[in-house]
Formats: structure tokens, sequence, C-alpha cells
């Protein structure tokens, strides 16, 4: 186990209960395989406990904390103790990368990105948040500071452009009623899940704030479903069928 954390989020402490939590949601599995194309081998950086690793590629995955690499099903493969800045890789190894859920924790995010390019002779898929959305969401009305960290967190579409290169599209991922993957967003119509501490704990923005700030944030937010605040205000998203957030696809083929 490494002396310190491998990225900005300590998940040897806080993430053990991450897969109960964050189960892949198939829409967006779905949306991950049609971006890789043809590819065969692919390369997951910052796998974590293996959501959205197409069951029909070879797979390599790479996860830098132990205790996410024992939350892995036995039927994925083994991951690769390594980070994304320092892949043990040759260059062009794979056919494709996916790098889920991960960008916004790595110490040196244009590292990782050049890493991340130079062993993959195709494209690079890129699940996570446009930092500008994820900042409207309505969490921040109860936990403004967790919130304001988390959206910042985030590095932007154009950033990330820029250190893969090549051409890049980006595609709003709308997020389903009753989503499986248990992040912020995903709980847009489902706001008693918040008062779980096991959700809280799946999440990471949560680890960025002081637990006194954490509990009057839960406690504001139980005052307000209580009252009916949350309802007056958000009630509609109970029964939406999706939600258009901050979740983005980034795909980045080479030139």
């Amino acid at each position: 186990m490494r002396e310190q954390p491998a990225g900005d989020f300590d998940y040897e402490q806080d993430g053990h209960h991450y897969a109960g939590v964050r189960r892949p949601e198939p829409r967006f599995a779905a949306a991950v395989r049609q971006a890789l194309g043809d590819a065969r081998t692919l390369v997951n950086v910052g796998a974590g406990a293996g959501s959205y690793e197409p069951a029909d590629m070879d797979v390599t995955p790479v996860e830098p904390s132990e205790v996410m690499r024992r939350q892995r099903s036995a039927h994925l493969a083994t991951a690769v103790d390594a980070t994304a800045e320092d892949l043990p890789f040759g260059d062009g190894a794979f056919d494709a990368a996916l790098a889920s859920i991960t960008v916004h924790q790595w110490r040196d995010l244009d590292r990782g990105l050049a890493e991340v390019r130079r062993v993959t002779r195709g494209p690079v898929v890129v699940l996570t948040f446009d930092p500008i959305a994820l900042a409207e969401f309505w969490l921040a009305g109860y936990a403004p500071q967790m919130m304001s960290h988390e959206a910042g967190r985030m590095p932007s579409m154009d950033r990330l452009a820029e250190g893969l290169g090549g051409t890049v599209t980006v595609d709003v991922l709308p997020i389903p009623a009753g989503c499986a993957d248990g992040f912020a967003e995903a709980l847009f119509g489902r706001p008693e899940a918040f008062l779980d501490e096991r959700v809280r704990r799946s999440q990471s923005a949560w680890g960025f704030v002081d637990r006194d700030v954490e509990e009057r944030s839960v406690a504001a937010l139980a005052d307000a479903l209580a009252s009916g605040a949350w309802d007056g205000r958000h009630g509609h998203l109970r029964t939406v069928e999706e939600y258009v957030g901050s979740l983005r696809l980034l795909t980045a083929y080479p030139d």
C-alpha cells in the first residue's frame, strides 16, 4: 500500500463501500462501448472496481488503490498497480483507452493525459463531468462548500482535449431516473439518498469538507425534505425520466 494516496482522494481510507453504491449504469456502459469502436485491446486507467469495462474486450485495468482493487469482481482482469502519470507499457501498446470518472483525481493531469495518449493507438474515451454544469446541480443549495470544491476539481473539456490532442468529440449523457451509478447527480430525484452516510462515503466529494460542514449540509437537506421545501423547488425531478446534467463522454481520436 502506498504511503500517500496516488490521487487527490484517499480510497484506502474512504473507498471501502464504493462498489456497493457505484454500480455501472447500462446506458453509460453502452455509450462507452460504442465510443471504443472496433478496438480489441483496452487499457482502463483509474479502473477502480471495474465499472464500464467492456466484457467483449481484452482489458488491462490500471488502479493504484489496493482497497479498490480488492473490490473488483472475480470475473474481471486483475488490475495493475500503477498510476496514470507513469503507465508501465510501451508506446502504442493498446487499441484504445478508457478513463472513467477518474481524471479529476489525478495528481498531474497533463502528464496523465500524455501517458494515456502515448500508450494508445486509437481512441481515448473519458467519462467525466463538466464543471460549469456541475456547479448548477441543486445539491449546491444545501452543500455549497462541497459542491463548489467538487466543481473546481473537474477539468474543463477544453483542457482535456488539449491534453489528448487529435480530433475530439464531446457528448452530453443524460442521466436516467434510477441510475445505478450512485454519483451525486445520479440521485437527482432521490434526495433522501444523501442522508445515508454509506452513499456519501462512496462519493469522493464529501471527503474534501470537514465533518461538521458535511453534517450541517445533510441537516439542511433533511430539514428541507421534512418541511416540503425541497419538493416545492425540485419535486418535479422525482418523476422525470432523465436529467441532463454535467455528465460528458469525451472521445479523442489520433490524427
